[in-house]
């Protein structure tokens, strides 16, 4: 076993605990002693419910001594991205707006949760409501890099990122609409999934057929995103979609063969996504890893003509749903970025609507033809490295000014508007030692098979397994 109960992955933790090596207690201890460690540098934890906490680790180990059946994460503790609801414990979204809401009810990813036996602890920090790639908010802050606390986290689970990376919990809960999960996995050298459509539901009084904001996990290693995967997945009648996943699926081996796989590379998408180069360079080279494998590598990507007009109008048409109302009640306190993206879905006009359904169509056919010829798709999963933590958002990429709060996301959003399962997986360091986070993408309902090559690259490489050093002075500045 690794030195510190912080260090085992979400397998090893509940395994130790199912075979009392280690208590649910023991493992509350280490994870909240290592909050008050790190968060004063990173500030990911906003919101901590301790005695809460120590009563259900030692109801875990009670039933842990009653020789009961013991569910899948039985005693181990977690923290909750912000945006999804805790029923009595306060999530406020990262919004002077919510700052006391506390919801009656749990989301249905935390629900699931916490049958599945997780002792809930808290909840961390986002952007406000979930809107962007950088984790800060005017009611609790930033949220900074483990690996460099003066920089991003990403965002919009950076919180999540930065206490999976910082050993304070080996798992955890988030959501990707642009690249939420990813983006922060990147940034955090930990791994990030976002399903496909409806594998983990996300009933909706709003909207029950959204298609383009997912719920999913971060964690250190693909083995424990299967894991989080087979208690959170399967069916709930509120949401009308395809049957999609047994959760049962994920429960299979991870063991994989990639000789004769084919996988297609683009450094840009195909459409001069600016890239920093560093990245670029570095993945071209990690790529080998996949030939070594036995996999065929070649240059080759869907047609991404038409995705950002996809991803552009139908994340305006959910955030004028989702967050018109309040911005109604309470718009004074809340952001411009998020006044923006709900004015903009306000605006469309029929006409868009049509064409966004028309381009919708035309590149889920460019994808099966990338898909007919090829079974994983591989790319930059963030166009730049952790950025200063005081800016909104870069300001360029690669020399091309940022024209909205969207632009530097581009990597990301293009593989939402496909509704695609897409992996981020550590793919090493930059010559500064920050993160660098490599996007692998297969074909609809493919998720399992997605995450075995994710776990072949993960075995060759065990760049998840560097921690980092959290010792720096936190963060001051407010962002600008």
């Amino acid at each position: 076993m690794p030195d510190t109960i912080g260090e085992l992955s979400a397998v090893e933790l509940s395994a130790a605990i199912r075979e009392k090596k280690v208590s649910a207690r023991e493992a509350l201890a280490e994870h909240l002693d290592r909050i008050s460690e790190v968060n004063p540098v990173i500030n990911a934890v906003v919101t901590l419910d301790a005695d809460g906490a120590h009563a259900l680790a030692h109801r875990a180990d009670q039933l842990t001594a009653s020789g009961a059946d013991l569910p899948p994460l039985h005693g181990v503790p977690m923290t909750h991205k912000d945006t999804n609801n805790t029923a009595g414990m306060r999530t406020t979204q990262g919004s002077l707006a919510l700052r006391d809401f506390v919801p009656d009810a749990d989301d249905l990813i935390i629900a699931r949760l916490k049958q599945a036996g997780v002792v809930s602890t808290g909840k961390t920090n986002v952007p406000e409501f979930g809107a962007g790639s950088h984790t800060f908010n005017d009611l609790f802050g930033t949220t900074t890099n483990p690996y460099a606390p003066t920089l991003s986290a990403g965002g919009s689970s950076g919180g999540v990122a930065a206490v999976v990376a910082s050993r304070v919990q080996s798992i955890g809960d988030g959501s990707d609409m642009g690249g939420s999960l990813r983006i922060p996995a990147s940034f955090c050298n930990v791994v990030g999934f976002r399903p496909s459509t409806a594998v983990i539901p996300m009933p909706s009084d709003v909207n029950a057929f959204a298609w383009l904001g997912r719920t999913g996990p971060m964690a250190r290693s693909v083995e424990d995103i299967a894991l989080f995967m087979s208690v959170t997945a399967g069916r709930d009648p509120r949401v009308p979609h395809p049957e999609g996943l047994n959760p049962d699926v994920f429960r299979a081996s991870l063991k994989t063969d990639m000789r004769g796989v084919r996988i297609g590379w683009s450094r840009d998408f195909g459409i001069g996504v600016p890239v920093e180069p560093e990245i670029v360079e570095h993945l071209e080279r990690q790529l080998a890893v996949f030939e070594e494998l036995g996999a065929i590598v070649e240059e080759a990507t869907p047609d991404f003509s038409e995705a950002d007009l996809v991803f552009g109008n139908t994340r305006a048409m959910d955030f004028a749903a989702g967050l018109g109302p309040l911005l109604a009640r309470a718009g004074d306190v809340v952001k411009p970025e998020v006044h923006w993206n709900v004015n903009k879905g306000y605006a469309l006009t029929a006409r868009d609507l049509i064409e966004t359904a028309a381009a919708r169509t035309r590149l889920e056919r460019a994808v099966q033809a990338f898909f007919g010829r090829y079974e994983l798709f591989a790319s930059p999963c963030a166009q730049v490295l952790p950025f200063d933590a005081a800016l909104r958002y870069p300001l360029e990429v690669a020399g091309v000014p940022s024209e909205t709060y969207l632009d530097w996301m581009r990597s990301a959003c293009l593989l939402s508007a496909t509704g695609l399962p897409v992996l981020s997986v550590p793919a090493g360091f930059s010559s500064a030692g920050l993160p660098i986070g490599l996007q692998l993408a297969s074909n609809h309902y493919t998720d399992m098979q997605l995450l075995r090559y994710g776990r072949a690259f993960e075995q060759q490489t065990g760049y998840a397994a560097v921690a980092p050093v959290v010792k720096a002075e936190p963060l001051t500045t407010a962002c600008a």
